[in-house]
């Protein structure tokens, strides 16, 4: 019995240390984009000549990211409520966001606390 809450135990915390390495607080900059475009028509799914079609489609509660120079963060949280009416004002634009940054399926996302315009 001793050896099972031993093992119950350990795998608690290798579990406890599993969440934390896949979720954290994070800054990242980057581009406020419809995942969808982005990552269909790559180089003509972002930037100014875009931010029309990104616009109408935020507004339509489509998903949003930020793209970054390395990976595209979906957001989630209270920014995404309401059909993205926290994000709109950042769509197309380039952005410095903050909050807890997490990886499932090799999809990482970002739960913003706090988003402003990059200089």
């Amino acid at each position: 019995m001793r050896n099972v809450l031993l093992i119950m135990a350990a795998a608690a915390c290798v579990a406890s240390l599993a969440v934390s390495a896949f979720a954290a607080d994070m800054t990242i900059k980057g581009e406020v984009v419809d995942i969808v475009c982005a990552t269909s028509k790559k180089e003509a799914g972002k930037g100014a000549g875009h931010a029309a079609c990104a616009m109408v489609c935020a507004k339509k509660g489509q998903p949003v990211g930020i793209l970054t120079a390395d990976a595209i963060y979906a957001v989630t949280g209270d920014y995404t409520a309401n059909t993205n009416a926290k994000l709109l004002d950042f769509v197309a634009k380039n952005v410095i966001a903050t909050g807890t940054v997490t990886e499932k399926d090799g999809i990482k996302s970002i739960n913003v606390r706090s988003i402003k315009l990059a200089n």
